[in-house]
């Protein structure tokens, strides 16, 4: 078991839940999912007495963020570690980089988020900070503004100082491994099937995936899958995250909030790389958390 509760648990995961406008009987997972799970980071970490990189997969709208920042409560709260969380969303190329890769590789290369649209080389040059660092090194950790589909400013990146116990890495495909060449031909949407009739865009984002990203997700010490019921699902819950945006964002300028109809090509971009992981990572992660139809995580 992971122990005495220390007194300040509770209050700060209640506290957590309602900074992320979550349901308070959320409270239920505290103890049935976050302190086993926490303790079993923290045990590995006494064994290992290295920094654990432990990424975080899940379908668009799992609840990937909402996991990080509860899990980082605990492993802080009850434990004591040092944590730093962050996604691969914030390491996207900016808009001007992703219109240049449209036009030397392929257009939907404009679309942010499969694998070629990401600064790989800078996302390992945080980890390696992170996992190198003194007591007083600074790590800037890059952050992506959705709403304008850009980086942040720089001066508005994230800073965090010494070496981490713990680093919380989510991403939609993170853990993920390439498909046979083979399984690349054959359409699987009205987009694959229009805009990408000569296998372009799918052949090079799998090379992406196969040459850059590997080294990368090698880094991971504990791959943690959470798993929706269907790829059906990533459409509903990737509208209610863009209502949210929406609501959040009223009134800005510059914005690019999604249509419903927009919002349906988006996830177009996903769904090959998605529904390939549905069937292939179970077997292989970790640690397997099924998300059920009302966003609870089920063991």
């Amino acid at each position: 078991m992971y122990g005495i509760r220390n007194i300040d648990l509770e209050t700060s995961f209640r506290n957590k839940l309602k900074e992320l406008v979550l349901d308070p009987i959320l409270m239920e997972d505290l103890d049935r999912i976050y302190c086993p799970l926490a303790n079993l980071i923290h045990t590995g970490l006494n064994i290992e007495e290295k920094t654990q990189i432990i990424g975080i997969n899940g379908a668009q709208g799992a609840g990937k963020t909402t996991f990080s920042h509860l899990l980082q409560v605990v492993l802080e709260k009850q434990f004591g570690m040092k944590v730093v969380s962050f996604s691969i969303d914030d390491f996207y190329l900016s808009r001007a980089e992703r219109e240049q890769l449209a036009k030397d590789v392929h257009p939907l290369l404009i679309t942010r988020g499969v694998p070629g649209t990401h600064n790989v080389r800078l996302c390992e040059e945080v980890i390696n900070s992170l996992l190198n660092a003194s007591p007083k090194t600074e790590t800037i950790i890059p952050r992506f503004n959705k709403a304008i589909d850009d980086p942040f400013p720089q001066s508005q990146w994230d800073k965090f100082v010494g070496r981490p116990n713990v680093i919380l890495f989510d991403g939609w495909f993170m853990g993920a491994v390439e498909q046979k060449e083979t399984e690349l031909l054959t359409p699987i949407n009205d987009l694959e099937r229009n805009e990408d009739p000569y296998c372009v865009w799918r052949r090079y984002v799998n090379s992406q995936l196969k040459d850059n990203y590997r080294p990368l997700f090698d880094k991971i010490d504990i791959l943690v899958m959470l798993k929706v019921s269907s790829f059906d699902k990533v459409y509903e819950w990737r509208s209610l995250q863009e209502e949210k945006l929406r609501l959040k964002t009223e009134g800005q300028k510059n914005l690019r909030v999604m249509s419903d109809e927009e919002l349906c090509r988006f996830i177009s971009h996903y769904e090959r790389l998605t529904r390939y992981m549905l069937n292939e990572m179970p077997a292989r992660a970790d640690m397997l958390f099924n998300v059920s139809s009302d966003h609870r995580i089920c063991l």
